[in-house]
């Protein structure tokens, strides 16, 4: 799977992860919460990711920092979320 944020039109600043067969991480490593502005922000990305490739499975990799509005608007998206310390 291509990792390469420029292959899906995305700026060069957004970290991909390949996670397997058509499947991809946008790295989202912050210290600080996530909240709903940047669940929106990452759902754009991921229709973004899913206009290039139709087929593709797309997962936030985070910290637990994380409000309940923006996971419950994620999973709406059918964007999985896979914690790391």
């Amino acid at each position: 799977m291509e990792t390469n944020p420029i292959c899906y039109g995305l700026p060069s600043y957004i970290k991909l992860e390949d996670l397997g067969k058509n499947s991809i991480g946008i790295n989202k490593m912050i210290k600080s919460r996530i909240i709903q502005k940047d669940a929106i922000k990452i759902i754009s990305l991921t229709n973004q990711l899913k206009s290039v490739t139709p087929e593709l499975d797309v997962t936030l990799i985070c910290t637990t920092n994380i409000c309940s509005k923006s996971i419950t608007m994620l999973e709406l998206e059918d964007i999985q979320i896979l914690y790391r310390v």
